[in-house]
């Protein structure tokens, strides 16, 4: 099958069933946790099976449809007959089965691939459960589904109305009339042609779908077909007699596959047709749309290069000094302008954390089932919004340490029972925006981390690099984020291969974030991870060392000031440290670092900022201040990354006057202190950085 990505009707296909499956993902794990699938939980999973399986035949994947129509078949008899299984958790796993398996079919879809998978496995399970559930009804229970009408079929007329919001309400009519029509003997419908009549959706918006049927079916289960069709606001369905069921124009016709829905002759008004409500909606409009995320991303660099232009225009070095009112005038309008622009396009970009950390659902649950625990995940703050690209970093991280929280941080039952706690483990999901910086808080209440086993770990593997009687609780809790760092002694499906945490770490700092770890001996451990709203457009503080430029985010700043030489204190090893209000801080000269030649040497002459980050701080001495403004974040060119060899620097960016300015890593910075690399870590940095 050719690539179809880019085609609307596949795209649509694609957003609507992955949003089913994960419905019924939820829905499931609901129903497990509250020890039994209700009525209209029954009822909601058959609707969905029954849309996807619709539209994925339409769209002909069959391999899709076939397990979604194994589904609702399973569920139609749930529905229709008191007999419940014995067993809810075995249907929980198998429909979760189903629920992985079209996940990746559609990632396939999603990526040009063909969705090939075999269905038939998971096909052969729900038969063979359906057919345990039927032998285990209810004694003297009857199976019939009812009488067919005397008649031998009912006609029925349905009006269908879409929500404003719907996208090619023409191609929801489509695929209504293909769900439903393995149950009718004929049908027909106004407008007749959906497809190919370029009018049908505004036919269909200004005054509804009628779909014209006979069947054998009751209206009831009419209904619960129809009920499922996507962007639907309104049903009526109702029966008719035979005869008004002739009149309506266009002609019967055999229900057929979907290349003879729409070959009759050009809709017409039916003759004597029912009295109908015809709704003016000449006034109705749409409230939302949905927009490729490429082109969000084009537009976003679009406002980037819109910031640099502004900063080019209104710093031009050549106006500098002139007495120019209504161009200044005019600058600050054009800043107002470019500052709503880019406000309301973050806001367009911004996603609630709600779906990525309902994903942790269905962790917990196969984790807790694998390793004999009994897991609650608490989900607070989940309504918390960040730029959607640095939810695609965090996502992995996340599902990380809550791995890591049920394998490694809760105890078994009867550990917690000896500890005096309850059965039930709890692990806390928590996110709340903090200026701007989101917080998100993974808390478990399980055994604690094991300090004595972290440094005798650190020891064995010469991970220390200070005395461990000068190190806090905290700082020997970070050390779990060195390369290779593992207490796991027990090699698990899920953990212990010395690797794992200090990829999170430097998952989480591609965004720009941090995380720090937190534990007490016997009540839990919590990791706090920091992440900007955005990664685009940063508020900067432009300084100059020599003739090179860099740029410090703003958030990262304490203070700035003049150093006095009796603050100044200089270790045995060299290193220097400054005395401010009683609190001793490294210092790291800039100039030494990146070894940049011309800059100033004498601490007197220049300027130290105070930068801190996750409760560490950090003196940079640099020549002076240039000023502070919004800077687009540019990652560094490819060939450069390519060395791996650029520390304490996260990108780079285009000032005012064209000149480039390199964006200080702050995290980075004061990593490279603390291993005590202060003053000595320019030998390991290419000289590039220097401009």
């Amino acid at each position: 099958m050719s690539d179809l990505r880019g085609d609307p009707i596949f795209e649509a296909y694609l957003t609507e069933t992955a949003q089913l499956v994960g419905q019924l993902e939820e829905l499931i794990l609901a129903c497990e946790h509250a020890g039994a699938f209700t009525e209209e939980a029954i009822h909601e999973i058959f609707r969905i099976m029954h849309t996807v399986k619709g539209s994925s035949s339409m769209m002909q994947y069959h391999n899709i449809a076939a397990l979604a129509h194994a589904l609702e078949d399973l569920f139609s008899y749930l529905r229709d007959h008191p007999a419940r299984p014995a067993n809810w958790s075995e249907l929980s796993d198998l429909m979760l089965e189903g629920v992985d398996f079209a996940k990746v079919e559609l990632h396939k879809l999603r990526s040009g691939e063909p969705a090939d998978g075999d269905a038939s496995v998971v096909i052969g399970k729900v038969d063979r459960l359906l057919d345990a559930i039927k032998r285990g009804r209810i004694e003297g229970e009857d199976a019939a589904d009812g009488p067919v009408p005397s008649d031998g079929l009912y006609r029925y007329v349905a009006t269908l109305r879409f929500t404003e919001d719907c996208q090619m309400a023409n191609i929801r009519a489509y695929q209504a009339v293909f769900q439903l029509r393995d149950r009718l003997a004929d049908f027909r419908h106004i407008p007749e042609s959906l497809l190919d009549d370029p009018e049908a959706d505004a036919v269909i918006r200004r005054q509804g779908f009628q779909l014209f049927m006979a069947t054998d079916r009751s209206r009831d289960e009419i209904v619960e077909a129809l009920s499922g069709t996507s962007y639907l606001k309104d049903l009526q369905v109702r029966e008719i007699a035979p005869g008004e069921y002739a009149r309506a124009n266009p002609p019967a016709r055999e229900a057929a596959g979907p290349e003879t829905m729409d070959n009759g002759p050009p809709a017409g008004k039916p003759d004597g047709a029912p009295n109908r409500e015809i709704r003016n909606t000449a006034g109705a409009h749409q409230t939302t749309i949905q927009v490729n995320v490429d082109k969000l991303d084009e537009l976003m660099d679009l406002v980037g290069e819109l910031v640099i232009a502004e900063a080019m225009v209104t710093q031009n070095p050549d106006i500098a000094g002139l007495q120019l009112g209504q161009f200044q005038k005019a600058a600050r309008h054009l800043q107002k302008i470019t500052k709503e622009i880019q406000d309301k396009v973050m806001e367009i970009r911004m996603v609630p954390l709600a779906t990525t950390f309902q994903r942790m659902n269905r962790i917990v649950r196969d984790m807790s089932k694998k390793l004999g625990k009994s897991v609650a995940l608490r989900l607070v703050g989940e309504e918390t919004e960040v730029d959607k690209n640095i939810i695609e970093h965090i996502t992995d991280p996340l599902m990380h340490l809550v791995r890591n929280a049920v394998d490694h941080g809760l105890e078994t039952a009867d550990e917690r029972a000896a500890a005096g706690k309850p059965e039930t483990g709890v692990i806390t999901l928590e996110a709340l925006n903090n200026g701007g910086e989101v917080l998100i808080l993974v808390r478990d209440d399980g055994r604690g981390l094991d300090r004595r086993g972290i440094l005798d770990k650190a020891k064995a593997r010469e991970l220390l690099h200070r005395p461990e009687a000068d190190m806090t609780d905290k700082e020997i809790f970070q050390l779990i984020f060195l390369p290779g760092f593992s207490t796991k002694e027990e090699i698990t499906e899920y953990s212990g291969r010395g690797v794992g945490m200090d990829v999170v770490q430097q998952n989480i700092a591609q965004v720009g974030g941090t995380i720090t770890v937190d534990s007490r001996p016997g009540e839990g451990t919590v990791f706090m991870i920091k992440i900007p709203l955005t990664l685009a457009i940063i508020d900067g503080m432009n300084i100059r060392v020599g003739d090179a430029l860099y740029t410090i985010p703003t958030t990262a700043i304490r203070e700035s000031f003049k150093a006095k030489v009796r603050d100044i204190i200089t270790d045995p090893d060299g290193n220097e440290m400054i005395m401010v209000r009683g609190e001793c801080h490294p210092i790291l000269r800039i100039h030494k670092l990146f070894r940049v030649p011309g800059g100033r040497t004498d601490i007197r002459d220049g300027v130290l900022i105070m930068a801190e980050q996750d409760e560490r701080s950090l003196c940079l001495f640099v020549d002076e201040l240039l000023g502070q403004q919004q800077v687009v974040v540019k990652a560094l060119p490819a060939y450069i990354r390519r060395l791996n060899r650029v520390r304490g620097v996260s990108g780079c960016t285009l000032l005012g006057d064209g000149s480039i300015s390199l964006i200080l890593d702050i995290q980075g910075l004061l990593n490279m202190n603390h291993g005590g690399e202060n003053g000595h870590v320019g030998d390991r940095t290419e000289r590039y950085v220097a401009g």
